[in-house]
């Protein structure tokens, strides 16, 4: 395994066991991370990943983090180090769903992005949360009647793609600026877009 496809795997690895949780079954407990769909992780496959986890010989791409009753609670998607962490973030929040997890977290082992689904963007962190911070964490229920007052721009969508979008100095120069819009395909909402979810958002709002 070359050294480049092994760092991601390394670091993403020790940050999990730093923060708590097992990848393997050992002394303190039973694992409480899988790979997606629960198959359980071995040492072997531990060994087999590289840094490009989308390339994996059984396709692998997001691991499952479990509460203390087994349950997923949160998504890790993992990239390679020359990777974004937040390219295919839609597609690993469509798997986040689709086992009921509120939770997500993108790493590349260098940068990492921690996400709740009810509450707004990906955010940056410096290290993984412990399980039982975020098992109580879950228990916070987001207030609907917030929706309203929360502040919608046109970049709304485009700060859940690429947060520090408005910072990148390809953004900020005018000469570039469209060809980074296109090279990283973020999208801006346009002024009906904006009446229409500000409407949605009060309706839904007054029905609550």
């Amino acid at each position: 395994m070359a050294a480049k496809e092994a760092k991601a795997r390394i670091k993403i690895n020790k940050l999990l066991e730093e923060a708590g949780w097992r990848l393997i079954d050992n002394e303190s407990g039973k694992a409480n991370v899988v790979f997606e769909n629960n198959v359980k992780i071995t040492g072997h496959a531990i060994n087999e990943l590289g840094g490009d986890f989308e390339n994996t010989k059984n396709g692998f791409i997001d691991f499952l983090l479990l509460d203390e009753k087994g349950f997923p609670l949160i998504v890790l998607e993992a990239k390679a180090e020359d990777k974004n962490p937040l390219i295919g973030k839609e597609q690993a929040r469509k798997y986040a769903k689709s086992q009921n997890c509120r939770f997500m977290m993108l790493s590349n082992g260098n940068l990492h992005y921690f996400w709740d689904l009810q509450r707004g963007n990906p955010y940056i962190i410096t290290v993984f949360p412990k399980p039982d911070s975020v098992a109580g964490y879950k228990n916070f229920i987001p207030d609907k009647s917030r929706l309203v007052s929360e502040p919608v721009a046109e970049d709304y969508i485009t700060l859940t793609q690429h947060p520090q979008y408005a910072g990148d100095p390809e953004y900020m120069n005018e000469a570039t600026k469209d060809n980074f819009i296109r090279r990283t395909n973020v999208r801006f909402l346009r002024h009906y877009q904006l009446i229409v979810y500000i409407h949605n958002c009060a309706s839904s709002t007054s029905n609550y």
